[in-house]
């Protein structure tokens, strides 16, 4: 973890680690643990950033002296007429959720954190894409919380997995979706680490 050209996930999410490898910087996994109690009136913008801006600087306390890189915190939530969704507590909030989103537009927000290990330097921002949800009826909602998927996805579905069949069309970016905005954080690391991708 010393080489100063690495990236340091604070995620234990196999999709956030797959996405972050096509920034083409060698990667190192170490999770957070950081607090997710959010304050009320927060919006959904000053929610993600915030929580990914926590978990990366959770990550940075404890890593070893010396160590060089960037830390990326990341999180996302959905957002359903103004309410904040994130993972479901259970099967029958899974099934009140998808039954939220059903037939409706909703808002999917990913905030990335990156800070800088050795300096300390830091750059927080977000992105959101509006998601349309096709009709489902109780039945396909229980083959689909069947599957396991929705227990730890934020809005209880994952678009990059079985969920994929329960989406009609989005506006905005897959990977903010999926849970990490790849190409927000190849500008961010561009403009603010002066770190190049491609």
């Amino acid at each position: 973890m010393t080489e100063r050209k690495t990236l340091i996930l604070a995620s234990s999410s196999p999709r956030r680690q797959e996405l972050i490898r096509l920034l083409g910087y060698p990667v190192e996994v170490v999770p957070s643990d950081a607090d997710e109690s959010v304050e009320d009136g927060w919006t959904p913008a000053e929610i993600v950033e915030e929580l990914s801006l926590r978990k990366a600087l959770a990550v940075l306390e404890r890593l070893p002296d010396g160590a060089g890189g960037i830390v990326v915190g990341s999180d996302t939530i959905v957002v359903s007429n103004g309410r904040a969704l994130g993972k479901p507590r259970d099967e029958e909030d899974a099934a009140d959720m998808l039954r939220s989103l059903q037939g409706r537009p909703h808002e999917v927000y990913s905030g990335l954190a990156l800070v800088d290990a050795t300096t300390g330097g830091r750059s927080v921002a977000h992105r959101m894409t509006r998601v349309w949800m096709k009709p489902m009826d109780e039945r396909r909602i229980r083959n689909y919380i069947a599957t396991g998927e929705p227990s730890d996805k934020a809005g209880a579905y994952a678009i990059q997995g079985f969920g994929a069949s329960l989406v009609e069309r989005m506006d905005g970016d897959y990977f903010t979706v999926v849970g990490l905005p790849v190409s927000l954080a190849a500008d961010l690391l561009e403009r603010d680490f002066g770190w190049r991708v491609l």
